[in-house]
C-alpha cells in the first residue's frame, strides 16, 4: 500500500519495495506536484493515477532511485541505451572510458554527485603521469620471435586468447591490454617482462582526451535527468575542458606528388590503397569497407555504401556509413581508375594461385523466399582474401613514409590533403563536402578554414592582375621627378 506525503505543495509517493539483504525495509520515493490552476478533484484524480503508475513500476523493479552509485547506473545505462542505440565501436570506448571514471566518481551517489567531484577528476586527468600505464609495447625483435616460433600466428592467437592482428599490432611496436601481452607471453613459453615493457605513462592526457571524459559524464548524468531520477546535471555548473586548436596535418602539392612518385616501387595493393586515399579523400573505413561491385569502371566512379571497424573481441566488422551524406557516389581520375584495373589483374591472379585458401566471404541473402548465397569481394585484402585489419592501412603507411624519408602526416592526413589540394584548385566548397561525404558545406569550411583562406587571398591577387595590368607593370619602378 503506498504512502502520500504532502509538503506544501508538492507530493511524496512512498511504496515498499521488500527487504535487502540485512532485512531492512526498501522503500521508493516519487515527488510530484500538481500543475497551476489544478482543482482539487483533478489534483485527487491526477495523484491516483500517479500513484497507481508508481506502484506498478516498483513491483516490475524498473524504479531507480537517487542513491544509486555512479558505476551502478553507468553500467545499466550502457546496457539499457547504449548498447541499444550506439555502434559497437562507441559502446567500446565508452566502456573503456567508464573504468578511469568509476575508479574516481563511481563510489559517489548520484544526489551527491557535485561538480567539485569532476572538477578534481580533470584537474587530475590533466597532471602527468595519469596515461594508461596497463599498456604494454614489445621490446625489439619480437617479431623476429614470433616469426621463429613453431606455432604459427593463427595458432598463437588461439593460444593466447587474442586476435591475429593484436599480435601482429604489437609486432610492430603498438601498445596493447595488459590481459593481451600476459596471454601472448605465456603462449610464447615465457613471461611478460621477457617481451614487453609498459608503455610510456609520464606524459598528461590532452585537453581532447579529457573533454572526451567530460562529455560521457554529461551524457550519462544528463539521462539520469531525463528519467527523472535527480533533477539536474552537475556537469552544466562544471567548466568544460579546454582543447588546444590544432591544425589540420596535410601534405603541399610537392609532397604529395613525392608521395605518389615513391609508390612506383611499393607492393601493388599499398600503391592502389594509397593513391586511391590521395585521389578520393576516403576515409580509412570507407576504403577498408569497398568491394569490387562498387567499383564502376565504365564511368570512373565508386560507391561508398560501408565502412570496415575493428574491435579486440569482435574482429573486423562491417556497419553503417557515418552519416548519410557519407555514402555517395564521387568520380576518380582516370590514373587511379588504370591501377584499380592493374590491381584487380593481381588480385585475380591470386585468388586462382591460392584457390581454396582463398576466403571470400558467403553471405545468405533472400530473394523470392529462396535462399541464396552471394560472395563478398573485398577490395583490399588479408593475404587470403578476407577484408583488411583497419590498423594495416595505417600502420603500411607509416612504414612506406619512413623507408622513403617521406613527411608522415598520418592516413588520416591524405584525407585533409585532398581536400587541401581541391580548394587550394578553386573547386567549389559545395562540390568538395560533397566528394568528402559531409552533411553540411559548414563541416568543410571548419576544418578547412587556412586551405580557404589562403584560397581567397589567391583569387584576390588573380583579380588585381586580371583588372589592373599596367598598374601591376609598373609595382617595383621608381619614377625620377628630377
Amino acid at each position: 500500500m503506498a504512502q502520500i506525503i504532502k509538503r506544501g505543495n508538492t507530493y511524496t509517493i512512498r511504496v515498499s519495495a521488500g527487504f535487502d539483504s540485512k532485512g531492512k525495509r526498501i522503500k521508493k520515493n516519487l515527488s510530484w506536484s500538481p500543475d497551476p490552476g489544478m482543482t482539487a478533484k483533478q489534483i485527487e484524480k491526477e495523484l491516483s493515477q500517479q500513484t497507481a503508475m508508481f506502484e506498478k513500476k516498483v513491483s516490475s523493479g524498473s524504479v531507480i532511485d537517487s542513491k544509486i552509485k555512479f558505476s551502478e547506473f553507468a553500467d545499466k545505462w550502457m546496457k539499457e541505451h547504449a548498447e541499444k542505440h550506439l555502434a559497437p565501436k562507441t559502446v567500446y570506448e565508452y566502456s573503456r572510458l567508464l573504468v578511469r571514471i568509476n575508479e574516481a566518481i563511481g563510489h559517489i551517489r548520484l544526489d551527491k554527485l557535485r561538480p567539485y567531484h569532476l572538477m578534481e577528476f580533470y584537474n587530475n586527468l590533466a597532471e602527468e603521469g595519469v596515461r594508461d600505464t596497463r599498456r604494454f609495447v614489445a621490446i625489439p625483435g619480437l617479431d623476429a620471435i614470433v616469426n621463429a616460433h613453431p606455432k604459427s600466428r593463427a595458432q598463437l592467437a588461439v593460444l593466447s586468447g587474442i586476435h591475429a592482428n593484436t599480435i601482429r599490432s604489437a609486432c610492430i611496436g603498438n601498445a596493447i591490454s595488459e590481459k593481451s601481452a600476459q596471454g601472448l607471453s605465456a603462449s610464447l613459453g615465457g613471461k611478460v617482462a621477457d617481451y614487453f615493457k609498459r608503455s610510456d605513462s609520464d606524459k598528461a592526457l590532452t585537453g581532447n582526451t579529457i573533454k572526451h571524459y567530460h562529455r560521457l559524464i554529461s551524457t550519462i548524468l544528463g539521462t539520469a535527468v531525463i528519467w527523472q531520477i535527480i533533477e539536474s546535471n552537475p556537469c552544466i555548473r562544471v567548466e568544460s575542458p579546454k582543447i588546444a586548436t590544432a591544425e589540420s596535418h596535410y601534405l603541399d602539392e610537392e609532397e604529395a606528388q613525392r608521395v605518389v612518385t615513391s609508390l612506383e616501387n611499393e607492393p601493388i595493393q599499398l600503391r592502389t590503397m594509397i593513391t586511391l586515399l590521395i585521389y578520393s579523400g576516403f576515409r580509412r573505413g570507407e576504403l577498408g569497407g569497398l568491394q569490387w561491385p562498387d567499383i564502376d569502371f565504365d564511368n570512373n566512379v565508386i560507391h561508398v555504401r560501408r565502412v570496415t571497424q575493428y574491435l579486440p573481441h569482435q574482429g573486423v566488422f562491417v556497419k553503417e556509413t557515418k552519416n548519410k551524406g557519407s555514402m555517395r557516389t564521387i568520380k576518380i581520375s582516370s590514373i587511379a581508375f588504370v591501377m584499380l584495373r592493374q590491381f584487380k589483374t593481381w588480385q585475380d591472379t591470386e585468388r586462382l594461385r591460392l584457390g581454396e585458401a582463398w576466403q571470400s566471404e558467403y553471405r545468405e541473402t533472400a530473394k523470392e523466399n529462396k535462399k541464396k548465397y552471394q560472395r563478398v569481394e573485398w577490395l583490399f585484402t588479408t593475404w587470403n582474401g578476407m577484408p583488411i585489419f583497419p590498423d594495416t592501412i595505417t600502420n603500411q603507411f607509416k612504414e612506406f613514409t619512413e623507408r622513403n624519408n617521406l613527411p608522415y602526416v598520418g592516413i588520416h592526413g591524405l584525407r585533409h590533403t585532398n581536400a587541401t589540394l581541391q580548394i587550394a584548385s578553386g573547386v567549389n566548397l559545395r562540390t568538395v563536402s560533397n566528394r568528402l561525404g559531409h552533411t553540411q558545406t559548414s563541416t568543410t569550411s571548419n576544418i578547412y578554414a587556412h586551405a580557404i583562406q589562403s584560397a581567397d587571398a589567391a583569387a584576390a591577387d588573380t583579380l588585381e592582375n586580371l583588372l589592373n595590368p599596367a598598374q601591376n607593370k609598373s609595382v617595383g619602378h621608381k619614377v625620377d621627378t628630377n
